[in-house]
C-alpha cells in the first residue's frame, strides 16, 4: 500500500465525530457551489450605506470532485478566475482569486466554518489590512456574502460589500 493510502486511511482512522461533521459541512459548500448564480453586490460605505450596487455572476464546476472547484466571477468592469478547495490536513477550506490586476487573494477558513479571512495586504496609505467573508442565509439556491475589512488587527471591522447569490437554472 502506498504511502499515500496509508497516510489517508490513518487520517481517517483517528477523525473524531465533529471533525467529520467539519469536513461533511465543507464538502456540501463546494456541491452547493457548482452551477450558474446571478449576483447582485452592494458595495457600502463605512456607515454601512449602499454607495454603489452592480449585478453579475459566478460560475463554478469541478475539478477534483468533494475537493476542489473552478470558476469565473464576472461583475462590469471586471473577472476574475477562483479556486475553491478543501484541505483537509490542514483542516481549512480555501477560496484563492485572481483577477485582470494579477493580484492572488488567499481566504482562508476552518473546515465546517462559514467564515474565511484574506490575508494580511498593505494599504495605499501603508497600514496593514484584512478582509473578513462571512456566507449566511444559506439555502440550496441561495445565499448571501458579507465582506468586511479591519485596519487594526481585527479588533474592529468596517463594512465592504454585501452580496446576495440566486442559483440560475441547471
Amino acid at each position: 500500500m502506498s504511502v499515500v493510502l496509508v497516510s489517508l486511511w490513518a487520517a481517517l482512522a483517528s477523525a473524531s465525530p465533529a471533525q467529520d461533521l467539519a469536513l461533511h459541512h465543507s464538502v456540501e459548500e463546494l456541491r452547493n457551489a457548482v452551477g450558474r448564480w446571478e449576483v447582485a453586490t452592494e458595495f457600502l460605505k463605512e456607515d454601512g450605506s449602499v454607495a454603489k450596487s452592480v449585478s453579475g455572476s459566478y460560475e463554478f464546476s469541478w475539478i477534483v470532485t468533494d475537493r476542489v472547484v473552478a470558476g469565473r466571477s464576472e461583475m462590469p468592469g471586471q473577472a476574475s478566475g477562483i479556486l475553491f478547495h478543501i484541505n483537509e490536513t490542514k483542516r481549512t477550506i480555501e477560496m484563492v482569486s485572481v483577477g485582470a490586476d494579477g493580484h492572488l487573494w488567499i481566504m482562508t477558513g476552518a473546515l465546517g466554518g462559514d467564515q474565511r479571512l484574506s490575508q494580511e495586504f498593505k494599504t495605499e496609505t501603508g497600514s496593514t489590512s484584512r478582509l473578513r467573508f462571512t456566507r449566511f442565509n444559506v439555502s440550496p439556491n441561495a445565499f448571501e456574502s458579507r465582506m468586511e475589512l479591519t485596519d487594526d488587527g481585527g479588533k474592529s471591522w468596517k463594512p465592504g460589500n454585501h452580496q446576495r447569490f440566486r442559483r440560475l437554472a441547471r
